[in-house]
């Protein structure tokens, strides 16, 4: 996808998270990785690994809710089978969070035993909270903590520094910005991230996105884009025949009857990503 090739997409701000992240590492006992459940691989920044050193990790896969449930338990087993502790939540319904607190326990096990070991009390647990932007990390944090302790905004880099956030009298976590990487190595990875809105659409070419997303949904989700815009079409439509369809079944047209792309491109994105398309995941995990 060259619009996404082009991209100018790494602020200044991220340069300085990546470095805050690194300096704070030292402070914490363990790092929650959050992902979208969609995009399982592609929201994964391969940064991370060498951010977090040989800290504990827990992934939480977010957004579990628009997800393909059979391929979110699919990935949850391939991270098991990887040695990596992982649960699926919804942040914004803290549906699957209950299994938050001792899956960190959990993961900790061995540092409570420890400072027990030393006639010492478990005391507090200090975990980082990492992400790409626009993943839930401050859904993540304000439903753990019962209350709206981080900002929360539809849209990416919202929190901009750092901040402690207590969940108890022995855990506080460290939420951090949203922080993507300097280059996509597979513009696959960028285009999917686009997708889901972690990239600013102000930066992007969104007709030519959304036929993108329709050439990725066509063939596997074609159900769910013929339910939802009651429309039909055939392999000898391109993907903007169908976005076409879509426009006029909707009654997007501007004077004379043309089509607006625009609006109907910007409306198939607002749908999957709000999952009125319906439960669905672009990276299928065969294991």
């Amino acid at each position: 996808m060259s619009e996404i090739q082009n991209i100018q997409w790494f602020p200044g701000h991220m340069t300085k998270t990546r470095r805050m992240i690194s300096a704070n590492m030292k402070l914490v006992d363990a790092v929650v990785e959050l992902i979208d459940a969609r995009i399982p691989l592609s929201s994964r920044n391969p940064e991370i690994d060498a951010l977090v050193y040989s800290k504990p990790r827990l992934i939480v896969m977010n957004k579990c809710d628009m997800a393909d449930a059979q391929q979110t338990q699919k990935w949850l087993n391939y991270f098991k089978n990887k040695g990596i502790s992982a649960i699926a939540a919804d942040c914004k319904s803290g549906s699957g969070l209950n299994a938050f607190l001792p899956a960190i326990r959990k993961l900790l096990s061995e540092l409570i035993a420890k400072r027990k070991a030393k006639g010492m009390s478990t005391g507090t647990l200090h975990i980082m909270i990492l992400g790409i932007p626009n993943v839930g990390k401050s859904s993540l944090i304000n439903k753990l903590a019962k209350q709206k302790r981080a900002k929360v905004e539809d849209r990416p880099g919202v929190t901009r520094t750092k901040q402690w956030v207590k969940l108890s009298d022995d855990i506080e976590l460290l939420d951090t910005p949203g922080v993507l990487w300097p280059k996509f190595e597979d513009m696959a990875v960028g285009e999917r991230l686009a997708f889901i809105g972690s990239v600013n659409d102000d930066i992007l070419d969104i007709e030519s996105l959304a036929a993108r997303l329709v050439e990725t949904l066509r063939y596997d989700y074609k159900e769910n884009i013929i339910k939802r815009y009651s429309i039909d079409y055939d392999d000898n439509d391109s993907n903007f025949d169908i976005i076409e369809k879509i426009a006029r079944k909707r009654g997007m047209l501007i004077s004379g009857g043309e089509v607006n792309f625009e609006r109907a491109a910007i409306t198939i994105l607002d749908e999957f990503r709000s999952a009125k398309l319906g439960r669905i995941t672009l990276e299928h995990c065969d294991g």
